[in-house]
């Protein structure tokens, strides 16, 4: 009988198999982020500093709603790992079927809501003044194919889940590469501005959507759906929700924060210094692809096998990824520390911005070497289905920390108040998620194993 690729997350070596599920998973969160930093750089220098500003003033809005497909699909894919890990494949089907129900309907709903209150979301996220008219050509635009998006996200996590990780690395690739190509196009040859932009993203979205679907229509995956799998099962859809519902509480508050970031430092220092975090913002987003790459490659292997009750191998992943992720992570800060001003310089020439953004970025990654306990710690509680401390190990750094740090050491140091939060709270967040990581580990996973 032939063996499924789903049951390699059982018995190969979990060092192996971390590396080939953290790999792909890292490269494509690397195409992914050097297509933000890169459409970052043709924005800047074909159009201009505002036009960077302008783009993170929409970010959180998109990111938001493809977080949507993302929490979808990371809670449904939970429950995936754990029903093949079970040889469940009614339930992995059914979960599957219920996943695309929810986000078509839930991200169709909340575009068009967002292009009705169109002109009051805009300013909410700090696109006042000159920012405003470019951010709006850009959103509207943007938002018309970001349910693709949230289904690309969504089928991403249950590839992953399957055991598949080079597709899943290359649904990342394919929309990061035609945007990219598409940017010089619409931007720099036919001049369209910030509409080429936005449409540059959009039609990349459908390029990875065309690709997501083929993949399941395909022989390459093992879960073949019909049409009695998309009816709504509620225990299914409640087990989904409530998985789900950590990843979108994390990029609720991932977008309040830019919301506030936004507005405090619109207040403090006008469009150059929303510019400033939108550079570091994207270095956020390319730098820690290494790290991101091994917390997603972490989730099926913690899964699948607390799924076949084989908590040795969990307990092995969870360190093994703690010190994969921390060794990446230090080189990461290396970098940051020792070449923020060429790393500013490339993405413009304005002098103020020049100035300014370095030191902010150093201050901004200082705690990044020991992020990778808080990001694994709560990736195991999710993967695993336990979804509360999932839930408050995720919102500790930004929701528990960082929101409250933002709001109030600016009133005393001004934008340094605005750096310092971020390490304050990396360290504040790792140190809580690290304890109860470790009381996992020495209680539950024991307790278990020992049955």
């Amino acid at each position: 009988m032939k063996v499924s690729r789903s049951e390699n997350l059982r018995s190969k070596p979990i060092g192996k198999l971390l590396i080939q599920q953290a790999l792909p998973a890292s490269i494509g969160i690397l195409v992914m982020s050097l297509n933000i930093l890169v459409d970052t750089i043709f924005v800047g220098n074909w159009i201009g500093s505002i036009a960077i500003a302008a783009i993170n003033v929409v970010l959180p809005v998109s990111f938001f709603i493809a977080a949507l497909g993302m929490s979808i699909g990371i809670g449904g894919s939970s429950i995936i790992s754990r029903a093949l890990g079970a040889k469940d494949s009614l339930k992995a089907l059914k979960t599957f079927g219920n996943q695309i129900t929810i986000t078509v309907f839930l991200c169709t709903l909340l575009v068009v809501v967002g292009l009705v209150f169109i002109n009051d979301i805009i300013p909410a996220f700090g696109g006042k003044g000159e920012i405003f008219e470019p951010a709006k050509i850009y959103y509207r635009i943007v938002l018309y194919g970001v349910p693709l998006l949230a289904l690309c996200m969504m089928g991403n996590t249950v590839i992953r889940a399957e055991g598949k990780p080079k597709f899943a690395m290359i649904a990342m690739i394919i929309p990061s590469v035609g945007n990219l190509v598409l940017d010089y196009l619409l931007i720099n040859v036919f001049d369209m501005g910030m509409a080429g932009a936005a449409w540059a993203t959009t039609i990349s979205y459908g390029m990875c959507f065309a690709y997501v679907l083929w993949f399941f229509l395909s022989k390459n995956s093992e879960l073949k759906i019909n049409s009695s799998h998309f009816g709504i099962h509620f225990f299914i859809l409640k087990e989904i929700t409530t998985l789900g519902f950590v990843t979108l509480a994390r990029q609720a508050v991932v977008s309040i924060t830019y919301l506030l970031i936004n507005n405090i430092l619109f207040d403090l220092g006008g469009e150059s210094s929303v510019a400033v975090y939108a550079i570091i913002g994207r270095m956020l987003m390319f730098a820690l692809f290494p790290v991101l790459g091994v917390t997603q490659g972490f989730l099926p292997i913690a899964g699948y096998n607390y799924g076949a009750n084989l908590n040795h191998r969990v307990r092995e992943s969870i360190n093994k990824a703690i010190m994969y992720a921390s060794i990446v992570a230090l080189f990461v800060f290396g970098f940051i520390m020792f070449f923020a001003e060429e790393i500013v310089s490339v993405f413009t020439s304005d002098t103020q911005i020049l100035t300014e953004t370095p030191d902010a970025m150093r201050w901004v990654f200082a705690a990044i070497p020991i992020i990778a306990i808080q990001l694994i710690g709560a990736a195991y509680f999710q993967a695993i289905g336990k979804a509360i401390p999932a839930l408050i190990l995720t919102l500790t750094r930004q929701g528990f920390f960082f929101i409250p740090l933002v709001l109030i050491l600016p009133r005393y140091f001004g934008e340094l108040g605005v750096w310092i939060s971020f390490p304050i709270a990396d360290v504040t967040s790792t140190i809580v998620t690290g304890y109860f990581l470790n009381r996992e580990i020495r209680l539950k996973l024991k307790t278990q194993a020992q049955v």
